[in-house]
């Protein structure tokens, strides 16, 4: 009996010939498209690893921190092919905007000029800047209070409360103070916010013979940098999500700052991470 033919199936052969190609030609492409898939699945594996301290960083800081891990598994990829391989995959970030007001500048107490305006800033500990950030929970809002030393971009000073009002930015202020090994000639740079300008928290600075610097009414890109260390929090360590409780919160924040000053590579810094810059040279 003849033996029948499959229906809706060419051999390789027929199909080779069809284009003018060879049998070799074809498993040469098929080699080739094989080994860029396993290349492009070894550049996912370690993207995920590195994604799970740090979720949303972006392609270009992901090409500097990755870049011995694909040298160990002799993968060449620079940053174009990797963006490639992450948009293919949906693996790029998104960046959010945030809107929400929390200073409160209408209030009683003095409001010091802007000392810092043009200063070049050489060394740690010359100048700090403070500013606070809300963060949702299930119950409502909480504020973390955060102070950034702007030559090393570390976060040395933090204090998440369930209250907007001044103990959570004193607590901040009386961690950078005591974490400090010299604080000789510091510029305290904030808002107007009437926790910065209240007399309790202006004390603590002038017993520390610390200068007191603020932005100007309605100019808050002059304290750009505290605010773009809080959206780096929230957009690359999921501050933006809302938490169960407040103790949620606070824990997921004390990661987050961790791997922040201490994993996270900054464009302004070389590629180093804020706790390398601060130690050399504080």
């Amino acid at each position: 009996m003849a033996k029948k033919k499959s229906k809706g199936f060419a051999s390789l052969q027929a199909i080779t010939h069809c284009f003018g190609l060879k049998r070799d030609a074809y498993y040469k492409y098929k080699n080739r498209a094989d080994k860029r898939k396993e290349i492009e699945q070894q550049v996912i594996n370690i993207v995920k690893k590195r994604r799970k301290s740090l979720p949303r960083e972006g392609v270009l800081k992901l090409t500097k921190s990755l870049k011995k891990d694909f040298e160990k598994q002799q993968v060449k990829v620079g940053r174009d092919s990797l963006n490639k391989i992450l948009r293919e995959h949906k693996m790029l970030t998104l960046r959010k905007k945030y809107s929400m007001k929390t200073t409160n500048s209408h209030h009683r107490f003095y409001k010091y000029k802007n000392s810092i305006k043009g200063i070049e800033i050489t060394r740690p500990n010359q100048v700090w800047a403070s500013d606070r950030t809300y963060i949702r929970t299930v119950k409502g809002f909480c504020y973390l209070a955060l102070i950034t030393d702007m030559y090393s971009r570390k976060i040395v000073g933090y204090d998440l409360s369930d209250s907007p009002e001044l103990k959570g930015c004193v607590r901040a202020l009386n961690k950078a103070i005591y974490q400090a090994k010299n604080i000789e000639g510091l510029i305290h740079h904030s808002d107007r916010g009437i926790q910065y300008c209240s007399n309790v928290y202006t004390q603590i600075l002038k017993r520390k013979k610390i200068d007191i610097s603020m932005t100007e009414e309605n100019h808050c890109y002059e304290n750009a940098m505290a605010e773009r260390v809080n959206g780096i929090l929230k957009d690359e360590f999921y501050l933006d999500q809302t938490f169960a409780n407040v103790p949620h919160a606070k824990a997921v924040a004390k990661n987050a700052i961790n791997l922040y000053n201490e994993i996270r590579l900054h464009l302004s810094l070389d590629f180093k991470t804020p706790n390398m810059v601060y130690k050399l040279t504080a």
